[in-house]
């Protein structure tokens, strides 16, 4: 595969072994002390100790942070953001899915920014600014076609105690450079490749249905469910095969439709700029009740929330069925039915009793999903008592 150099909307180096070029990048930015973080699995990945290798050669002195672990919270921010400090670091390089990427983003901003994380959250009272200029040089490497965050301006960290979500944005937490090579996501099992590529699906089209005039998000919103819909059920079956046979050489084919996961997930978090809606209300308040993961519970959601907000969008949903390759002349609940098989395809669980959610907590459910901001641009407006429905509905 050819490494292919393209910026949208910062410098992004994709290609199989594009990771290759990252040392080479932070001795041309003048970079001598970054510090590498990352999560267990990663950690444990022999494509992990060629990229230290590589730095180690090319007489890189990095830290690294190693141990990180589920949804990223506020207490792994203060951790890494401890070693950035006693390593002087001078750059921070984030491989890893989108956890490792929020956290790091965190880190950029609290090792030149006093104070705590969250006195920085999105929309709250006297929020404190932030100064774009003075954040570290940063590049990413994702392993995932989930998030998209290596392409997203904001972070979103948990509270330790709480579990709720916070945003803090700034357009300075985009990567000076994002090396995004496929080979990188072939160790996912595909229970992860599934579940993030739902994450990356759902990002797609509540983007594209939230409200708004934001027809350059609606056009990358559509290619990437058209991406979706060729890549996502391939990569699946790849990954069962590889556990099946214990192959580690990827074919050609593969790599493929890998990088097409990758484009399309960091298209779907260009997207969201516009938007998102009450699918990821719905799963937010999963991860603060349940701790599930949030590909995963918003890939259970969106034939529930979808045949919601098919009331009110018939045209955009025949326009995202002709996107997923189900012809020009469908209804509505034809998208809806992919969604289902989709998941079927992919094992996504049916329902979220299977995830042990039930209705003991259905009350708090819905004053988590009503209480999280992006419903507010869902097509159709919510009330406490759709949300009850619609939980009740997925339970």
């Amino acid at each position: 595969m050819t490494i292919v150099n393209y910026s949208f909307p910062t410098q992004i180096l994709f290609g199989a072994q594009a990771r290759n070029k990252l040392s080479e990048n932070l001795k041309l930015a003048g970079k001598k002390r970054p510090l590498l973080i990352t999560d267990k699995i990663v950690s444990s990945l022999k494509i992990f100790e060629e990229i230290k290798n590589s730095l180690n050669n090319m007489s890189l002195d990095f830290g690294l942070i190693e141990d990180n672990w589920g949804n990223p919270e506020e207490s792994h921010v203060k951790k890494c953001v401890t070693a950035y400090k006693e390593h002087n670091s001078d750059s921070v390089i984030a491989i890893g899915g989108g956890s490792v990427l929020d956290i790091a983003k965190a880190v950029l901003l609290m090792s030149t920014h006093s104070g705590n994380l969250f006195d920085y959250e999105e929309g709250i009272k006297n929020a404190r600014p932030i100064d774009n200029k003075i954040l570290p040089y940063f590049v990413a490497l994702p392993t995932t076609a989930g998030t998209g965050s290596e392409v997203g301006r904001s972070t979103v960290i948990s509270d330790d105690i709480t579990k709720i979500k916070k945003i803090i944005f700034t357009p300075g937490f985009l990567p000076q450079t994002i090396f995004a090579d496929p080979e990188l996501s072939l160790s996912l099992p595909a229970n992860v490749t599934a579940s993030t590529g739902m994450d990356a699906l759902t990002h797609c089209i509540e983007a594209y249905l939230a409200k708004g005039f934001q027809p350059f998000c609606d056009g990358i919103a559509l290619e990437g469910i058209r991406l979706i819909s060729k890549s996502l059920v391939k990569c699946v079956n790849f990954a069962k095969e590889n556990a099946i046979n214990n192959s580690s050489t990827p074919k050609e084919e593969e790599l493929y439709y890998r990088g097409l996961m990758l484009n399309s997930s960091m298209m779907g978090a260009v997207a969201f700029q516009k938007g998102l809606g009450v699918n990821h209300s719905c799963a937010h308040s999963l991860s603060i009740t349940y701790n599930l993961h949030h590909g995963l519970a918003n890939g259970v959601l969106l034939p529930y929330t979808m045949k919601f907000n098919a009331e009110k969008e018939e045209e955009k949903f025949t326009i995202m069925a002709s996107c997923a390759g189900l012809g020009e002349k469908t209804k509505p609940d034809d998208f809806i039915t992919w969604l289902t098989e989709l998941n079927k395809e992919i094992g996504i669980p049916e329902k979220l009793s299977a995830l042990g959610v039930n209705l003991e907590k259905i009350d708090t459910l819905v004053e988590h999903a009503f209480a999280d901001p992006c419903h507010l641009l869902n097509p159709r407006p919510l009330t406490k008592e759709f949300f009850k429905d619609i939980f009740i509905k997925a339970i």
